[in-house]
Order: C-alpha cells, then sequence, then structure tokens
C-alpha cells in the first residue's frame, strides 16, 4: 500500500483508478481499527509515517458529501463518524464526536468532545469537555486533556511530526498545543500553557534558565509566563512557557495529576 499511495500522490489522476483508491481506503480503515498510525515511537525515538498521512489527504477527494443523521441532529460532511464504541471498550458521553480514522483504545473516555481524522488516544485517556484532538494528533496512555484544551492537527507538510502527548500527561484546562509540538511523558502543563513550534520554553527552576523549543522534556511541571521581545514599535511582551520544578516522587501514576500542580500553588 505504501508504494501505491506514493504514486499516487505523485499523480492524483490515478485515483480514478480503483487499485490506487482502494489502498488509500484500506490504509485509512487500517488507521480506523488502530492497526498503523501516523507516527510511532521506535528506539527512542519519533518517527512520522509519511505515507500514511498522504492517504489522509487523499481520502477527502475520494468521499462525497453525505447527510448524517442522528436522531433530531443532521451533519452534511464527507467522513463518517466512528460507531460501536461499546464493543472498543469506550465511554462516550453525548455529544463527544469522533471521526472514522481515528483509533480510541479500550478504556478511553470522551465527555463531549471532538476527536479527528488520523489521531489515536491511548487507553485510560480522558478527553474532557469541549476538548478537541487534532488531525493526525498522538495522544498516549492515561492522559488527562483537560476542559477546553485545544490540541491542534496537523496534516501538511507530510513530513512534520503532528503533536504527541506521551504517556501519563496532564494537560490543563485551555492549553493550547499545536504545530507539532511534543510533550513527552509524565509532564504537566497548568492552566492556560500555550505551546507552539516557536514557543519559547523555559527552565527556571535553577539558577541559570535553560532552554527549550518544540517539546516538554518528561516530568516537567509547566505555566504560562511571558518575555520581552523587540519590535519596530518598541518591546512587548509575548507568550512563554516556564518549567517550575519536576514532578516529585510521591506523584505517582496512582495520585492525581492535580497534585503535582498544587505542590507549585499551581491551578489546574
Amino acid at each position: 500500500m505504501k508504494e501505491l499511495i506514493d504514486i499516487v500522490w505523485n499523480n492524483r489522476d490515478l485515483l480514478k483508478e480503483k487499485k490506487y483508491s482502494d489502498a488509500v481506503k484500506s490504509t485509512l480503515e487500517k488507521l480506523n481499527k488502530g492497526e498503523i498510525k501516523v507516527a510511532e515511537k521506535i528506539d527512542s525515538k519519533w518517527i512520522v509515517n509519511e505515507w500514511v498521512k498522504k492517504a489522509v489527504i487523499l481520502f477527502f477527494p475520494l468521499m462525497e458529501m453525505k447527510t448524517i443523521e442522528l436522531g433530531p441532529f443532521e451533519f452534511h460532511d464527507k467522513i463518517k463518524l466512528k460507531t460501536n464504541y461499546k464493543k472498543q471498550g469506550v465511554r462516550v458521553v453525548p455529544h463527544a464526536i469522533a471521526r472514522y480514522g481515528s483509533f480510541i483504545h479500550k478504556g478511553v473516555v470522551l465527555m463531549p468532545s471532538y476527536v479527528n481524522i488520523g489521531s489515536n488516544i491511548g487507553s485510560g485517556t480522558m478527553i474532557d469537555t469541549w476538548a478537541t484532538v487534532g488531525s493526525c494528533a498522538q495522544i498516549g496512555k492515561n492522559v488527562h486533556v483537560s476542559g477546553g484544551v485545544g490540541i491542534g492537527g496537523v496534516l501538511e507538510p507530510v513530513q512534520a511530526a503532528p503533536v504527541i502527548i506521551e504517556d501519563d500527561v496532564f494537560i490543563g484546562s485551555r492549553c493550547i498545543i499545536v504545530e507539532g509540538v511534543r510533550v513527552e511523558k509524565q509532564a504537566v502543563l497548568g492552566a492556560n500553557v500555550v505551546l507552539t513550534a516557536s514557543t519559547k520554553i523555559i527552565d527556571v527552576s535553577e539558577k541559570k534558565p535553560i532552554f527549550y523549543k518544540g517539546y516538554i522534556p518528561e516530568n516537567s511541571v509547566v505555566i504560562p509566563g511571558s518575555v520581552t521581545k523587540d519590535f519596530n514599535a518598541g518591546p512587548y511582551n509575548v507568550p512563554c512557557a516556564l518549567i517550575i520544578g519536576k514532578r516529585k516522587e510521591s506523584t505517582n501514576k496512582k495520585t492525581s495529576l492535580n497534585d503535582a500542580l498544587r505542590d507549585y500553588n499551581v491551578s489546574a
């Protein structure tokens, strides 16, 4: 399938031929069943499966707009919704929506939220009320994505990594994580942290600051902050993320991740 996807990616007219359109549809079905992923960790390094992202993009022109009726609710879209949650062992609270082509592992709880195509959500994770999980985002096991969190989607360029949230992470209310940022395992983000590819991430827990960009190191406790930047009109403060410490050993997987924030007197 990878070879067929790469060929049709460079010549979209081939989508009219059955073997190529079937390859795209088969790839999406495997994504939907969790048999393949857009990105995976191999030997401690995250690898993007570009051909899978290509298939997701190619899937849209193959689909026709259809009316989807759910009781009194009506939608008009190209992509159908996921079904059979009981069989998959997933709790879905009205009005949670997950699109076909995403995969949700057993034990996940979806509060009223939105999960987009290509994303993968690990077991034991909760996607809380009005949180959004963008296209191709990878969410690990036992993650709490709090209310109103925005996890961005990354489809193009195809070589770009999606947003990746590793295992046992706590993401506080109204955080925004976009542009392929990676949050490593057991990190804790306080409310309203904004992370983009260009956001300055500063460890201020020691005497001298340590700067990061594009990822949050594992076990970090993070709060929103600001730094001064010079513009033509003068100096202004822009958002940054401050690492104020590490999760303590007493805050483990069996303890509410809110406790890690309480240790530093930070709201969740």
